[in-house]
């Protein structure tokens, strides 16, 4: 079927003129309803937040009708919206240039193991993390006079790169391939909810035989329900080859209680 859509040549067209063909059309359609979806995400926190005393909202139901001219001009405004943040986004990271360039840096963060201290400033970390920001108080006892604080759990290369985070706001795939758990624990120990979330991003992604028995223990470590819930899934699909596996064994002694829940949920579901 011609249409007057997706056709290369539209001038050649038979009539009538104004067909689409199926895939044009649910286009279309998909667009109108990720629009409404969109907008009625954005009526219903408006009116959570702005919803009057005695329970009437201030928003009126608007029309959901819409046109093609309405799904140009939206997709338009998310262009332009995207636009904006990326512009924001690279005003935001010239905290990366102040870190790397060590520009009025105020304080030493020393990792553990004895590496060199990394110089950084006060004010991004207690901005950041709740629990540095508990940490640089004005308490003597909470701020070493020679303006340090120790991060033990960390070597060198793995705090740098939460140093990064903490300015930048994203890591490189390589950095997050490499510390990805070492950082999912600080994220969880220093209360940094976005790193945390980006770690299990990468997790979920990079999910695989070889290494889930280690993302389950993270998962465990840092109280991850969605990410633990998904490995011990993925773990149980593949009971037969995790169990033949040289790290199960060590596995199993390092984590018995974890072991006892794989193999109670893979028996479980055997037995279904």
């Amino acid at each position: 079927m011609d249409c007057c859509v997706c056709t290369t040549m539209p001038l050649i067209l038979r009539p009538p003129r104004n067909t689409i063909c199926g895939s044009c059309y649910e286009g279309v359609r998909s667009i109108m309803n990720m629009m409404n979806n969109v907008e009625s995400e954005k009526t219903k926190a408006f009116t959570n937040t702005n919803t009057n005393p005695n329970g009437a909202s201030p928003v009126s139901r608007r029309n959901s009708s819409k046109t093609i001219d309405d799904c140009i001009r939206w997709c338009s405004e998310q262009i332009d919206q995207f636009n904006q943040q990326k512009e924001d986004l690279a005003f935001l990271r010239g905290f990366v240039a102040a870190f790397k360039s060590q520009i009025h840096t105020d304080i030493l963060v020393t990792p553990g193991k004895h590496g060199p201290p990394i110089p950084a400033h006060k004010s991004v970390l207690a901005a950041r993390s709740e629990i540095f920001k508990n940490m640089l108080e004005c308490d003597e006892c909470k701020a070493p006079a020679n303006n340090t604080i120790s991060i033990p759990d960390l070597n060198h290369e793995e705090l740098d790169s939460l140093m990064e985070f903490l300015y930048s706001g994203s890591l490189g795939v390589e950095k997050l391939e490499k510390h990805v758990y070492a950082l999912s624990q600080a994220a969880d120990k220093y209360v940094i909810p976005h790193l945390l979330k980006q770690c299990e991003r990468y997790l979920l992604g990079s999910l695989s035989t070889s290494n889930a028995l280690e993302t389950l223990e993270i998962a465990d470590t840092c109280s991850n329900h969605n990410l633990k819930e998904t490995t011990l899934n993925f773990l149980v699909k593949n009971i037969e080859h995790i169990v033949s596996s040289p790290k199960f064994e060590a596995f199993v002694h390092r984590t018995p209680h974890l072991t006892v829940q794989l193999v109670t949920r893979a028996f479980a579901n055997g037995a279904k």
